[in-house]
């Protein structure tokens, strides 16, 4: 019988005042933007490495990747899908809909591993997906068919920033079952446990 329990690693939440300098001036921005600092972010805090390095080129992706906001969100969705994050996509479902304008029916249909019918979106959620679940050994022919849906080579290593910052968040909310934030709750998610890959 398969074991259903949720792997848990207990740790305290950071605040800004208990945290050390690095991860409370994180926390810090992080509220000064948001309004709260995500239960993410303060779990994070318990070793300044790996909030700092996620922060950093979680920014660094929104700002340099060459994808817009809806682009940005079909790719975080789509490897967090892949990932089976929950909290991710909880967090990432609600920044779609209320600052990414994402449609919602494109982040209802990664949500749901159903087909996504702007083709060029659908392209990018495909090839995002493929080189998860390949582990980046992605085929010539699911490179050429990303290129001939309008993206560039400097797109593809776009694509791999964003799965390295989201293997950061996906795997260490995997690792603390980290609770989903009230803000978030009503993009709450658990994956259709059945392997649905759009055609």
């Amino acid at each position: 019988m398969e074991n259903t329990e949720k792997r848990v690693l207990e740790l305290e939440p950071q605040t800004i005042e208990s945290a050390n300098k690095i991860s409370s001036d994180i926390m810090d921005t992080a509220k000064k933007t948001f309004g709260f600092i995500p239960n993410m972010y303060s779990l994070m805090a318990n070793n300044p490495a790996l909030l700092d390095s996620y922060t950093y080129s979680y920014k660094s992706f929104r700002a340099n990747s060459g994808f817009n906001p809806v682009e940005q969100e079909v790719i975080l969705l789509s490897i967090s899908y892949e990932n089976e994050c929950d909290y991710c996509m909880g967090a990432h479902s609600f920044v779609a809909d209320k600052m990414s304008k994402v449609p919602e029916e494109v982040t209802n249909a990664i949500r749901n591993g159903e087909e996504i019918h702007d083709t060029k979106l659908a392209a990018l959620s495909i090839y995002t997906r493929a080189t998860v679940t390949k582990r980046g050994r992605v085929s010539q022919e699911d490179v050429n068919r990303f290129l001939d849906a309008g993206y560039t080579k400097e797109h593809i290593l776009g694509v791999v920033t964003a799965i390295g910052l989201k293997t950061m968040s996906n795997y260490f909310n995997h690792i603390t079952d980290t609770p989903l934030d009230e803000a978030f709750s009503t993009r709450a998610w658990e994956k259709i446990r059945q392997p649905v890959m759009p055609k």
